[in-house]
């Protein structure tokens, strides 16, 4: 599999590797319909990855259910979990990363039984817990519980709460699949809108912020000089950010354009 994935995606121009919610299915409908029609008339050249907080059966129904482009890729539960498509068959030497840094949900989940305010959500996968949140205050007091007992918590959208294996994030997992099939770093662009994207720009690949990024992401990546702030918003963000960093042949943004 491993050998097939590396031959498959080294000889793209672009790995597109993008969050969804906001990011990839953001934007308005001109400029998805002109990222989504690049990329399917373009695929000798880009590869497609989601990198995503959603879970694997979400993110691999999409095409089906949205008729967006089908990944070649899918990094899904906040980078812990890894599938190769078509058959959406694990990344065993990513999974075996993960594997090897999450020390179980029992300590994690006695923890959070003890702070109600933040609710499960119902629908996850992966090597976490995952809450939703209303007061910043309570959790970033379950954070510090949670960081203390060997996890890490992951704050986003003034929302999103996240306990995850230390070490494990949405872009560390990216790097490890990189690594693995020896594809270089300066094909890739990263995509992302919340705070759990920001892992993703601290790996030094080159990033776009996309319009609709929340103002804590926009902030923090004000001094990464590998990530573009775009203006327009989800979708029009990743096209703005594969021109600004010259990514494609001209000739095939001057068609999207």
């Amino acid at each position: 599999m491993s050998v097939a994935l590396a031959e498959n995606l080294g000889r793209r121009a672009l790995f597109l590797a993008v969050d969804l919610d906001g990011t990839f299915l953001g934007g308005s409908e001109q400029d998805r319909r002109a990222l989504y029609h690049l990329i399917e008339s373009a695929r000798e050249d880009i590869a497609l990855a989601f990198v995503t907080g959603r879970d694997i059966p979400f993110a691999s129904g999409l095409a089906k259910s949205q008729g967006v482009p089908e990944p070649d890729l899918i990094i899904g539960d906040v980078g812990t979990s890894v599938v190769v498509a078509p058959h959406w068959t694990p990344h065993a030497p990513a999974e075996a990363w993960i594997d090897s840094r999450w020390p179980g949900t029992d300590a994690a989940a006695q923890i959070m039984a003890k702070r109600p305010k933040l609710k499960p959500q119902e629908v996850f996968g992966g090597r976490r817990l995952s809450f939703f949140y209303e007061e910043t205050a309570e959790a970033e007091a379950a954070a510090t519980e949670i960081n203390a007992a060997g996890y890490a918590a992951l704050m986003s959208a003034d929302l999103y709460f996240d306990v995850l294996p230390r070490g494990v994030n949405k872009g560390e997992t990216l790097l490890q699949v990189l690594a693995h099939e020896g594809l270089t770093h300066e094909r890739v662009l990263c995509a992302g809108d919340t705070m759990n994207d920001l892992s993703l720009f601290h790996t030094g690949l080159k990033g776009v912020a996309v319009g609709n990024a929340e103002p804590r992401l926009r902030e923090a990546v004000a001094c990464l000089d590998n990530v573009y702030c775009a203006r327009r918003e989800g979708a029009g963000g990743i096209l703005e950010a594969i021109a600004h960093f010259d990514l494609l042949p001209r000739h095939l943004m001057k068609e999207t354009a």
